[in-house]
C-alpha cells in the first residue's frame, strides 16, 4: 500500500538499464497537464475554431488524386461500382479517424500521433512514428509542389509559354530536372505559414473553398448533363460490379490513400480553442464532406462515360468535352491547381509541430522547439521544414518515392488504434516526474509508509460498510481484512497482464493474417495455414478483450469530458487490421526505401535521441500520488 518511487533511468547518475538497455523503448511520458509549466512564449495561440479545423481537414486530404484516380480505378479495378469503392476506403478511414478523435480530446498537445504513441506505447515507439512521418510530410509536400506546375501551365497553353523562371529546366551533362515553380510555391506556403495559425488557415479556407467549388461544378453540370442523356455510362452489358467483388475491394484499398489527411487536424490540438469539442467535431466533419464529395464525383464521372472509356490522365476533362463542354476544363483545372496547394498547405502545416513536440521532448535539439513570440508559431522548425522541402522539389522528381509518403501515414493510424487499447485496459499507472522533485518524492514516500496502517484500516471501513450486515465480522476480523486487501490487488493485477498479453497476440494475429494473405508467393496450404493461425490468434484475442473489464483509471486518464471511441475492442482490431494490410501491400522496393530512412533514425536516436531524452532522469511514481506531490513542491518552494 507504500508509495514506492521508481527511478526507471537507472539511479540517480541515469545509468541504469533503463537508459542503456532495451527499457528506453518503452518509457512514458505523462499526459501535457497544469503541472507542466512552460513561460508564456513557448505557448502556441489558441485560435482555431470547429471552422478552421474542417478547412484544414479537407483542404488536407482532396488533393489533385481524385481528378485522376477516378479514371484509372474505374478502368482497371471497380468499373461502374467506383462509387462503392470510394464508400468502403471512407468507412476504412473512419475507424482511424474515431480513435484519432478520441486521443485528441484526452491528449491535445502537438506532435499528433507521435505525441499519443509516446504517452501509451512508449519512446522508442514514438521516435519511429515521429521520424516516419518526417519523411511523409517532406516527400509529400515536394511531391505535391512537383505537380503544381503542369497543371499550372494549361493556363499558359503549355508548359514551354510559363515564364522562365517558372519553368522546368534541364540541367547540362547532369540530365537533372528542376523545378524553380515547385520550390517558389513551397517557400509562399513556408512564409504564409510562418506569419500566423490564424492567417495561414484562412487562406487554406479560401483555397478549400475554391476546390470545393470546382468539385460541385462538376457534381451539378454533370448532374444535368447525365440526366439529358440518360447516364450512358451505366447501361453496360457486363453490369454494375464489371469486375466483381474482389475488383471493387482492390479499388478501395488503392482509393483509401485520398482519404490520408484529416490527421492534420490532430497536429493543431494545441492551437484550439475548445480541443475537447472541436477536434473530434473537425476530424469527422472534414472526413465525412470529403467522402460525399467523391463519391458523388465517382457517380457522376462513371455515368456520364462508359468506364472502359475514360482516359486515364484526365478523365473528368475529358468526360466534358466528350459532350463538347470544352470551356469545363478551366474550371476543373483550377479545381486541380487550389486541390494541390490546398494539399502543399496541409502537408506542411503538421511537420513544424511534429518537430517541435520531439524537440520538447528532448529528442531532438531544442532548436526545432522555439516559438516566435509575435507569431506564436514554431518559426525555425517552419523554415527548416519549407526549406528543406523546397530543395528536394527543385532538384528532383519525388514521384518514385510516392509510396514512401504512404508507411507514415499508415504507420500512425495503426498505432494510435494500439494507442486507444491500451488507454482503455492498460493505461500508465505511473507517472515520470523531474528528478528535481526528488525531495517531495522522498517525503511523500515516507509518510505514506507511515500511515499505511490508517490508510488500509480507511479502506477496509469502505469495503465493509459495501457488505451490509456482514461487514461487522470484516471489520472483527484483521485475517479477513489482509486477505480481501491482497486478493484486490492480485485481481487486477492479473486482469491488466491478461489485458497486456491480449493486446499483444491480438497484434501479432494480425501481423501473421495480413502477411500470409498478402504473400501470395507462398504455397495455398502453407498461405491457408498461416491465415488461419493469425485469424484464431485474433478472435482469441478479441473475445479475450470483450470479456474482461476496461480499467477504471480509463476514466480519469488525460484531459476528460471529450469524444470517447466505441465498440472497443473491436473497432480499433478492425483499423489495425485494416491499416497492417495496407502497409504490408505496399511492396518489397517501398519497403526497401523506407528501410534505409528508418535505420537512419535508428542511428540517430541511438547516439543522440536516447541521450538527450527528457525522461533520461525521471522518477517514476504512482500516478496517484502524482498531484499531492506537485503541491507538496509549490508548498515548499513558497
Amino acid at each position: 500500500m507504500g508509495m514506492v518511487a521508481d527511478r526507471k533511468t537507472g539511479g540517480r547518475n541515469g545509468e541504469g538499464s533503463y537508459s542503456w538497455g532495451f527499457g528506453s523503448l518503452i518509457r512514458r511520458k505523462q499526459v501535457d497537464s497544469v503541472h507542466l509549466r512552460r513561460e508564456a512564449h513557448t505557448q502556441l495561440a489558441r485560435k482555431l475554431s470547429a471552422v478552421d479545423l474542417v478547412a484544414i481537414g479537407v483542404g488536407a486530404t482532396i488533393g489533385a488524386g481524385v481528378y485522376i484516380l477516378v479514371g484509372t480505378v474505374a478502368r482497371e479495378h471497380s468499373g461502374p461500382a467506383l462509387t462503392i469503392s470510394f464508400l468502403i476506403a471512407g468507412i476504412a478511414a473512419a475507424l482511424s479517424a474515431f480513435c484519432y478523435a478520441e486521443l485528441a480530446c484526452r491528449c491535445p498537445s502537438a506532435g499528433s500521433a507521435y505525441h499519443y504513441t509516446y504517452i501509451c506505447v512508449g519512446e522508442g515507439f514514438a521516435w519511429l512514428i515521429g521520424w516516419a512521418l518526417i519523411l511523409e510530410y517532406t516527400i509529400g509536400s515536394s511531391a505535391v509542389a512537383r505537380g503544381i506546375t503542369p497543371n499550372l501551365a494549361l493556363f499558359f497553353g503549355g508548359e514551354e509559354k510559363l515564364p522562365a523562371f517558372l519553368a522546368r529546366h534541364t540541367i547540362p551533362g547532369l540530365g537533372i530536372v528542376v523545378d524553380p515553380c515547385a520550390a517558389v510555391l513551397i517557400l509562399i506556403v513556408t512564409v504564409l505559414l510562418c506569419i500566423g495559425i490564424k492567417e495561414s488557415t484562412l487562406a487554406q479556407t479560401i483555397v478549400t473553398t475554391v476546390n470545393v467549388s470546382a468539385l460541385l461544378f462538376i457534381i451539378i453540370a454533370g448532374g444535368y448533363l447525365g440526366f439529358k442523356t440518360g447516364w450512358i455510362g451505366y447501361e453496360i452489358p457486363s453490369g454494375y460490379f464489371t469486375f466483381g467483388v474482389n475488383g471493387m475491394l482492390t479499388g478501395s484499398a488503392i482509393v483509401f490513400f485520398s482519404y490520408i489527411g484529416f490527421d492534420s487536424v490532430s497536429s493543431t490540438a494545441e492551437e484550439v480553442k475548445n480541443p475537447q469539442r472541436d477536434l473530434p467535431l473537425g476530424i469527422a466533419l472534414a472526413l465525412l464532406i470529403c467522402c460525399i464529395l467523391y463519391m458523388l464525383v465517382s457517380v457522376i464521372i462513371v455515368g456520364l462515360v462508359p468506364y472502359y472509356d475514360l482516359d486515364p490522365d484526365t478523365p473528368i476533362s475529358s468526360a466534358f468535352a466528350s459532350y463538347g463542354v470544352q470551356w469545363a476544363v478551366y474550371i476543373i483545372t483550377a479545381g486541380a491547381v487550389t486541390a494541390l496547394c490546398s494539399s502543399l498547405l496541409g502537408s506542411l502545416l503538421p511537420q513544424p509541430r511534429v518537430l517541435m513536440a520531439m524537440a520538447r521532448d528532448g529528442l531532438l535539439p531544442s532548436f526545432f522547439s522555439d516559438i516566435n513570440e509575435c507569431t506564436l508559431v514554431p518559426v525555425k522548425s517552419t523554415i527548416t521544414t519549407g526549406v528543406f522541402a523546397a530543395a528536394l522539389a527543385f532538384f528532383m522528381d519525388v514521384s518514385q518515392l510516392a509510396g514512401m509518403v504512404s508507411v507514415g501515414t499508415l504507420l500512425a493510424f495503426t498505432t494510435v488504434a494500439v494507442s486507444v487499447l491500451i488507454l482503455r485496459y492498460v493505461p500508465p499507472d505511473v507517472v515520470p516526474l523531474p528528478s528535481s522533485l526528488q525531495k517531495s518524492i522522498d517525503s511523500m514516500s515516507s509518510r505514506c509508509s507511515g500511515n499505511i496502517q490508517e490508510t488500509n484500516d480507511n479502506n477496509l471501513k469502505d469495503l465493509a460498510g459495501s457488505f451490509g450486515s456482514k461487514g461487522d465480522a470484516l471489520l472483527r476480523n484483521p485475517l479477513i481484512e489482509k486477505g480481501v486487501v491482497a486478493q484486490d490487488v492480485q485481481k487486477e493485477q492479473m486482469r491488466r497482464k491478461i489485458a497486456a498479453w491480449a493486446i499483444t497476440l491480438l497484434c501479432v494475429g494480425v501481423l501473421i493474417l495480413a502477411s500470409s494473405a498478402s504473400a501470395e508467393f507462398l504455397p495455398s496450404i502453407l498461405r491457408f495455414t498461416l491465415c488461419g493461425v493469425g485469424g484464431v490468434l485474433l478472435l482469441c484475442s478479441l473475445i479475450v478483450l470483450a470479456c474482461i473489464e476496461q480499467d477504471d483509471a480509463r476514466h480519469g486518464f488525460g484531459h476528460t469530458g471529450g469524444f470517447i471511441c466505441p465498440f472497443v475492442p473491436f473497432l480499433p482490431a478492425a483499423c489495425i487490421l485494416v491499416n497492417t494490410y495496407l502497409l504490408i501491400d505496399l511492396g518489397a522496393a517501398t519497403w526497401i526505401r523506407v528501410s534505409v530512412w528508418l535505420v537512419i533514425g535508428a542511428l540517430v536516436y541511438i547516439f543522440y535521441s536516447r541521450k538527450h531524452s527528457s525522461l533520461l532522469n525521471a522518477v517514476y511514481v504512482p500516478s496517484a500520488y502524482a498531484n499531492e506531490i506537485y503541491r507538496s513542491s509549490s508548498a515548499s518552494v513558497a
